[in-house]
């Protein structure tokens, strides 16, 4: 009787802390109410299920274009959430109160059952250790290292793709996000693990490369479980734990098990790999891919040498394996594809980008400086990162109740001029990368136009006075503040060296196939209304014209 009377009382009071939790909310008003924002879709799913649509691209722009740096979203069960692109707001979500607005609790658990306790998956000052021992790995020195692998892995990708045109009649059709995908790949993997995953030659990719690149897919189709899911490890033990998953009677949530399954027992493998060399000695290392100078093995090195208090344990070194692979992978090849794809759309930019690195290169590898002094090449790159940038929004909580700033006011529903909001503690915050990207209030009347000339003249004073918080180029493709892009050196030397390759050796025209790009967590084309990643274009080997002709 006692033991019934136990189970009773805890049974209601988890139904209690449940019900408070998830809807106390909506006992009460917000101050978020009088914030401008678009009408909800419904009390189940709020704004989410327009938000997440693959094919919502035109609902960000016309939403950036009606709101005035910052508005309401209704988010599932009647929460209130800010979707926001203020560049003053920025500056205080992402650096001067950046320990108020962490990183969503939800995600940061979710990042830790996918990838492990890596960068993804820390916060506060075990999060600063991990980035403490890591930025070494990523200075400019070391980027002059990376050089000849990249370009070694760049000759086998032209020769993967010169195999498959040469003696062809014309142009063929080639899945360069398939080629781009495999290609990022095995630059992370040499350059950063040290290891080979794909020596570019076989007809097919890599089955660990095609795991990685639905993954974001595949959790985009299960979010809201995905925000539940990551609760499990709160309850019972591992093997409990697992058991659940297992069984758990979806199968997205199985496809979703599978691909971490994979990313996690290739990680350690890679791990395990890398610490073995490290022991052998320099000589015998430098007979190994990558010479010992991957990012894996300077990270291993650095946290063997450092003192105990800022090593990092082994299980956070396995977890930088799964967040480097998958950090660098997904993004820099959706990048590439959306490059080349750009290219093919505007062949003028891409005879003029050609002329230039045919004429840097004159038949010879380009080294470090002559690379990143390229102007046009950069400008390419700088304005597909501006106007296409594959992570379109990331995700805040506040950790207390805040004011935040804004750099113009806005007009709140009941009327009243708001220099300032008041945003409650737990307020989830969508960092809108893509529309402060595209703000014409920045960026002017022809932000939604991809023109790379606009870098190759002084950027308009809107953009300078902005005070964007962005790392890179007054942009917020790789955010700002001790959450940003650890690796964005890394990924422009990636994109640049592989476009000045392919780009020597091949032209790139469209093909007859409607190309989509989709919203997820890394946008991905498709075929039309196919759900699978794919690019088709039609590619021919470059042949100069004879100045005779």
């Amino acid at each position: 009787m006692q033991w019934a009377t136990l189970l009773q009382g805890a049974v209601i009071g988890g139904v209690t802390w449940f019900l408070w939790k998830f809807f106390r909310h909506l006992l009460f008003k917000s101050p978020l109410d009088n914030i401008p924002g678009p009408r909800s879709d419904g009390f189940l799913y709020g704004n989410l299920m327009q938000l997440l649509d693959r094919h919502a691209a035109p609902m960000y722009d016309h939403l950036t274009d009606t709101y005035r740096g910052i508005f309401r979203l209704s988010a599932p069960l009647g929460h209130r959430t800010l979707y926001v692109y203020d560049p003053v707001a920025l500056h205080a979500i992402l650096l001067k109160d950046q320990h108020i607005y962490e990183e969503a609790g939800w995600l940061v658990k979710a990042n830790h059952v996918q990838f492990g306790p890596g960068l993804f998956a820390t916060l506060g000052e075990r999060h600063k250790k991990q980035r403490k021992l890591l930025n070494p790995c990523f200075s400019i020195a070391h980027m002059r290292r990376m050089i000849p692998i990249f370009t070694d892995i760049g000759h086998k990708l032209q020769t993967g793709i010169e195999d498959r045109v040469r003696g062809r009649e014309g142009t063929v059709e080639v899945d360069v996000l398939s080629w781009m995908t495999r290609t990022a790949l095995e630059l992370i993997g040499q350059a950063g693990l040290g290891y080979s995953f794909d020596p570019l030659v076989a007809d097919s990719a890599d089955e660990f490369a095609a795991a990685i690149k639905m993954l974001q897919p595949a959790i985009f189709d299960i979010h809201l479980l995905h925000r539940l899911l990551p609760h499990l490890p709160e309850w019972g033990s591992p093997w409990l734990r697992r058991k659940v998953v297992e069984l758990f009677p979806h199968k997205g949530v199985q496809r979703v098990r599978e691909i971490v399954d994979t990313l996690h027992q290739r990680s350690i493998g890679i791990y395990e790999e890398r610490k073995r060399a490290l022991l052998l000695g320099e000589e015998a290392r430098s007979h190994k891919l990558g010479e010992g100078k991957d990012l894996m093995s300077i990270l291993l090195r650095a946290n063997m040498e450092a003192s105990e208090e800022d090593k990092l344990p082994e299980e956070e070194l396995v977890g930088q394996v799964s967040s480097f692979i998958f950090a660098a992978m997904d993004t820099t090849s959706n990048a590439l594809a959306m490059t080349l794809h750009l290219l093919a759309q505007h062949p003028d930019v891409q005879d003029k980008l050609r002329q230039e690195v045919l004429e840097a290169s004159n038949g010879e590898d380009l080294d470090y400086d002559t690379l990143v002094g390229l102007p046009y090449l950069d400008a390419v790159c700088r304005e597909t990162l501006r106007m296409h940038t594959p992570v379109g929004l990331v995700v805040r909580e506040s950790r207390q109740d805040v004011m935040l700033p804004l750099s113009e006011s806005i007009i709140g529903v009941d009327g009243t001029k708001m220099h300032e909001i008041f945003v409650p503690k737990d307020t989830t915050l969508f960092i809108g990368i893509l529309s402060c990207n595209r703000n014409k209030a920045i960026w002017g009347e022809d932000a939604l136009k991809w023109k790379p000339e606009r870098w190759l003249s002084p950027l308009p004073e809107s953009v300078t006075k902005a005070k964007i918080p962005g790392i890179y180029s007054h942009l917020m493709t790789f955010i700002g503040g001790g959450r940003s892009c650890i690796g964005f050196k890394f990924s422009q030397l990636e994109m640049k060296v592989i476009l000045y390759l392919l780009l020597v050796k091949f032209t790139f025209t469209l093909s007859e196939k409607p190309i989509m790009w989709n919203v997820s967590g890394v946008r991905y084309p498709t075929v039309g209304e196919d759900t699978k990643p794919s690019l088709p274009l039609r590619v021919s080997l470059y042949r100069p014209v004879s100045p005779s002709a």
